[in-house]
């Protein structure tokens, strides 16, 4: 199906809740729909590992119940979704994206896991992966060409949304895994503030996020809200600051361009396409600051100016231990892409390390001065529409990308900010998501900054 950001209707959720509470709806039906589509587009899509269809009737049933009486647990109450591989549920597997983690029975959820339960929401099951969450793909197409990737590593958790199977899915961070497959499949999605929800069991990476795919702004935002109220942020964090309703839009008063070391990569047409978005910001009286217009903005450029290969380097320093015990106890079954990253990792000692995080402390700062120069950082998530399955086009030197180069989201994984990304951009029939990326903590503002955009520009279009 070719993608068109003006007529695609996704999937929501919180406007069916008034139905719910005067019983024209029920949950029950609404997780029934959600089944029906799932049943019709999974073959091609193929972006769950399992599914739990028998408990997830028990706990719609049980919302519908808690609506006919008039209490409903949350805003969330009753929603079902999907929730990536790499994260405990008590009910099901967690296979990891890959065959050395078939069949592993946790018995235990995730923090923020038993949050959305006690909030009501409905774990319909557990979506694709990458391999341990990172290059190596799973099976998962794209919901709008299945010729194409749906991105990586939270593969399965933005199909699932763009192909409107569910109204929202969880899924994980650490350099790219979920703004750009959000853009790719369409859906909003929000990485959030590093620590601002609980990551339970997965707290290995210094800059791994949980964050959230919707078909909407609301649900996304009112789903994060409601996992963080209950299970707060990572140990050590305050958690995601904010109210359970969406704030309402604000008007930016200047956006400052990111193009980071990926902009000469950036597909021409998706730049045409964003260069067009910016004119309508001006006309809309939005300043557009670039590199050349503020110093300080320029510095930053310069401090991002490496960042995939800080990435790739702390991620690996920080994996090697795990690939190593997998390495000892099963041989070389890992992917190439995988082995290509221990075998960096082997080069690195604590020395190396140590020069990598004050580098990324560098960013921070650099990052921090611009807090006074513009209301938000703006830029495209991706370098262009997803690309084809199995084009290592945007690889890194010893490691394979077939999900898509994730260039343009590293730095908001490295700076640890809340980044937005939001459906405003088709090309060639594809979606292209533009992320907005605020400063620590500002994950609210983020919210309304992205709410103005969505509703005060029109998307564009290229052919």
């Amino acid at each position: 199906m070719s993608y068109d950001p003006v007529r695609y209707t996704p999937l929501t959720f919180h406007d069916a809740v008034p139905r719910f509470l005067d019983g024209s709806d029920t949950p029950r039906a609404y997780l029934e729909r959600c089944l029906a589509v799932i049943a019709q587009r999974e073959p091609v899509v193929r972006a769950w590992v399992t599914l739990n269809e028998e408990g997830a009737r028990r706990s719609a049933d049980e919302s519908t119940r808690r609506y006919r009486a008039g209490r409903p647990l949350s805003s969330i109450d009753g929603l079902p979704l999907g929730v990536k591989d790499l994260i405990h549920t008590k009910d099901l597997p967690t296979g990891m994206g890959s065959d050395l983690y078939k069949d592993n029975h946790t018995h235990t959820d995730s923090a923020a896991i038993r949050a959305l339960r006690d909030a009501g929401a409905i774990i319909l099951g557990k979506t694709v992966t990458t391999e341990l969450g990172m290059s190596h793909p799973g099976p998962t197409t794209n919901p709008f060409d299945p010729s194409r990737t749906p991105g990586g590593s939270s593969s399965g958790s933005a199909a699932v949304v763009g192909a409107g199977m569910v109204p929202a899915a969880i899924g994980t961070q650490v350099v790219g895994s979920i703004i750009r497959p959000a853009g790719f499949c369409a859906n909003y999605a929000l990485k959030p503030t590093y620590g601002a929800i609980n990551r339970g069991e997965r707290q290995g990476y210094s800059q791994s996020h949980f964050g959230v795919h919707a078909g909407c702004l609301r649900d996304m935002w009112q789903v994060a809200v409601e996992m963080a109220r209950r299970a707060g942020g990572d140990p050590g964090h305050p958690g995601l600051y904010g109210g359970v309703e969406l704030p309402p839009p604000e008007r930016p008063t200047r956006l400052i361009v990111m193009e980071g070391q990926g902009w000469d990569s950036v597909d021409g047409q998706a730049k045409e396409g964003f260069e067009r978005l910016l004119d309508a910001l001006r006309k809309a009286g939005v300043q557009i600051l670039r590199r050349s217009d503020n110093r300080a903005i320029e510095a930053f450029e310069a401090s991002i100016a490496d960042c995939m290969a800080l990435c790739r380097d702390i991620c690996g320093y920080e994996l090697r231990w795990s690939l190593e015990n997998l390495v000892e106890r099963h041989g070389n079954v890992l992917s190439e892409s995988m082995m290509g990253r221990l075998a960096l990792s082997r080069k690195m000692d604590i020395d190396d390390y140590r020069a990598l995080l004050r580098q990324r402390a560098a960013m921070h700062r650099c990052h921090e001065d611009l807090a006074g120069v513009g209301d938000a950082i703006i830029s495209l998530s991706s370098l262009g529409p997803a690309p084809l399955m199995g084009d290592a086009s945007g690889s890194d030197p010893g490691i394979a990308h077939t999900t898509g180069s994730p260039v343009m989201n590293a730095p908001s994984s490295a700076l640890w900010a809340p980044a937005i990304s939001v459906p405003m951009l088709a090309v060639r029939a594809m979606p292209v998501g533009v992320q907005i990326m605020g400063q620590r903590h500002g994950d609210e503002r983020l919210a309304r900054l992205a709410g103005w955009l969505r509703q005060n520009v029109q998307p564009v279009s290229i052919h």
